[in-house]
Formats: structure tokens, C-alpha cells, sequence
């Protein structure tokens, strides 16, 4: 059996399992493919394939070339970038691993909202370059905090704002009074949501519902001094709408981890913009969801080995 782990950027797949244990000849596959061609051509041989959630994708086309794919796992319990019924249909298992850790993606939302209010990306290449003291941050208490979505994520961000003394509000499509209650959060109108944030976050599964729900007019309604942060998924948010406030500074700044097309090109505007702190899809990069993910992905496989697949993706 051949199997291939895909997606492993940071080349540390191998530390979290015991792959041994499989019996297997398994090949690490680092960098993202350039195009479907090459894609098909380097996978072709494998008759097992675990990919990165929402990473590499596999739609019908890529699935139907691929002849020796038996089994193809993902890290999550669900991947939005597989054709499910299309591997069905192709007689190819599709498995998934728990989701990452709720804490992680918080985590990091304020890690990037804390580097942006005080300036911590510019301060930090300040001092590394020998300066000292370039700008004067802002503090949290009595801002408001905007969630759009009051999720498993939300919530726990909502939380630690309200900790730091903000108020704390949120819009989504479904989301009660009674909902937002439980957390302690004010339901607000979408108009009002983005009118009133002085910080907003971005916490919505991305579906034909929330796809581009972040428009122009609604950055344009935000105040001039707000940050948009994003640690979701990148289509949620219309990027050229955002790259266009960010430039012409209607708003005050954005947190991005994720974007539109990923890994983001190298000489993609918002690489360069200082308004912007920027990391690479990090929100569910940490050791416990990756103990999670590899160790359920070679449980998967073993079960699928033996005739008795498991946590199998319907």
C-alpha cells in the first residue's frame, strides 16, 4: 500500500503518529500543487491519500484520474474542497479525523487582534533594526467587540472580550436573542453590527450563504478606525473590497489568516500593505489538533485495511 500525506508545510506529519505501524510505504508531499495537471500526476500512484483539511482539493475531475485511489482521509470530520458524492460514486472511501481543538482558531483571533492594536508586527521589526517607540496603540476596554457568528468560536472569543471590559455584539442569519444571551453578547442588526464594531470578527461557515457576505457597503459602514479580523475563511470577505478600504484607509486596519486563494501568491497586494498583521492559516495549526488529525488519520487507514472503515465522511 502506498499512501501519501499531503499538505505537510511545515514537514512535521511524520512527528505526530506512529506511520510505521501501518506497514506502508508512505511519502511526505510538502508544497501545494501549481495546477490540476500536475496535481494528477504526482498522486496517481498512491493508493491512499491523506489530505490538510480544505488544502489541496479534489473535485470530480481530479478524483475520476486518479485510478489507484482507494481511500482518501481527511484531517476534520468534513472537507468543503472533496466531492463527496463523487468518490462515492467512484467506489473511493473518504474518512475524517475529530475537528481541531474549539480553543485554537480563538486563540489566535486575538493574538492577531492584540498584535494589531498595539502595533506589535511594526515595533518588533523596529526594535530588530535597531529603533525604538514608533507608535501609540490603542486599549480595548469600553470598545465594542463585533461578532458575525456567535459559534463554537465566537462564543469563546466573545468571552475574552468581554473579559478585556468590551461590549460585546453579534449578527448572524439564525442567531436569537436567546442565544446571544447565553453568552452574554447583544444581538444587533447586520447594519448595525458593522456600523458600531471597533473591532469585528469573522467567525461563519463559509457556504453560498456567508460567500462575499463582507461587501463593500458593509466595510464601508465600519468606522474609520476599525479592524476587520478574519481567522474563518478567506471568501467570507470580498478581498479586492478589502483591499480597497485597507488602501484608501476607510478602515483602520485588518487581522487576516486566511484569503481568498491559499498559500496566499507571493506578490499578493496584502503582503505588502502596513495596515494589515498577516498570518499563514494558522488558526487550527497547533500540536494538539495535529496529534488529533495524524493519529486519527492512521487509525483510519488501519481500519480501512482491515475491512471495517471508520469515521467514514458521508
Amino acid at each position: 500500500m502506498r499512501i501519501a500525506i499531503l499538505d505537510d508545510y511545515q514537514n512535521v506529519a511524520r512527528e505526530y503518529a506512529d506511520w510505521g505501524s501501518l506497514n506502508a510505504r508512505v511519502e511526505v508531499i510538502h508544497d501545494p500543487f501549481p495546477d490540476t495537471e500536475t496535481l494528477v500526476a504526482r498522486l496517481t500512484e498512491f493508493d491512499v491519500l491523506v489530505a490538510m483539511r480544505e488544502r489541496t482539493r479534489f473535485p470530480a475531475d481530479v478524483l475520476r484520474r486518479l485510478d489507484r485511489l482507494q481511500l482518501l482521509v481527511t484531517t476534520g470530520p468534513a472537507n468543503a474542497v472533496i466531492d463527496i458524492p463523487a468518490a462515492r460514486g467512484l467506489g473511493i472511501t473518504v474518512c475524517g479525523t475529530r475537528p481541531p481543538f474549539a480553543s485554537d482558531t480563538s486563540e489566535l483571533a486575538w493574538a492577531l487582534i492584540l498584535a494589531a492594536v498595539r502595533h506589535v508586527p511594526a515595533e518588533t521589526r523596529l526594535v530588530r533594526e535597531g529603533g525604538w517607540q514608533m507608535s501609540v496603540g490603542s486599549g480595548l476596554a469600553g470598545k465594542t467587540l463585533g461578532l458575525l457568528g456567535l459559534g463554537r468560536t465566537g462564543s469563546r472569543v466573545a468571552r475574552v472580550g468581554q473579559a478585556f471590559n468590551m461590549e460585546t455584539i453579534a449578527w448572524s442569519q439564525n442567531l436569537t436573542t436567546e442565544k446571544a444571551a447565553e453568552h452574554g453578547v447583544t444581538v444587533v442588526s447586520k447594519q448595525e453590527l458593522f456600523a458600531r464594531s471597533d473591532v469585528l470578527s469573522v467567525h461563519l461557515v463559509l457556504s453560498d450563504r456567508s460567500r462575499g457576505l463582507v461587501g463593500a457597503g458593509e466595510l464601508a459602514s465600519m468606522k474609520p478606525s476599525a479592524l476587520l479580523v478574519n481567522t474563518s475563511r478567506g471568501p467570507i470577505v470580498d478581498e479586492d473590497a478589502l483591499v480597497h478600504a485597507l488602501q484608501e484607509r476607510t478602515i483602520g486596519g485588518a487581522a487576516l489568516d486566511v484569503f481568498g486563494t491559499e498559500p496566499l501568491p507571493e506578490r499578493h497586494v496584502l503582503r505588502t500593505l502596513e495596515n494589515v498583521v498577516i498570518t499563514p492559516h494558522l488558526g487550527y495549526v497547533t500540536q494538539g489538533s495535529y496529534k488529533v488529525f495524524y493519529e486519527e488519520a492512521v487509525e483510519d487507514i488501519a481500519a480501512f485495511a482491515a475491512g471495517k472503515p471508520i469515521r467514514v465522511v458521508e
